[in-house]
């Protein structure tokens, strides 16, 4: 398995969050974020034990492969 690092938020005051990642095993998205511990924002979801959710800024789509151009991730 190999992550690549596809982007990281501009605005961020320390360089490390949120970042997006692609996983090229599962061709999947990992996303890092922060984590939502709000208890009226999680009572309005439907989520089972061992899932987790977290707040990703809109201005980081961008760096999502399908939406910067009309590719797939990484080809």
């Amino acid at each position: 398995m190999a992550l690549h690092k596809l982007g990281q938020d501009p605005n961020s005051p320390d360089g490390k969050s949120p970042t997006l990642y692609y996983d090229d095993e599962t061709d999947n998205y990992i996303i890092q974020g922060w984590k939502v511990t709000d208890p009226e924002r999680l009572a309005q979801l439907d989520l089972p034990a061992h899932e987790t959710v977290i707040e990703y800024p809109k201005r980081m789509i961008q760096f999502f492969p399908e939406v910067s151009s009309a590719r797939g991730p990484l080809d």
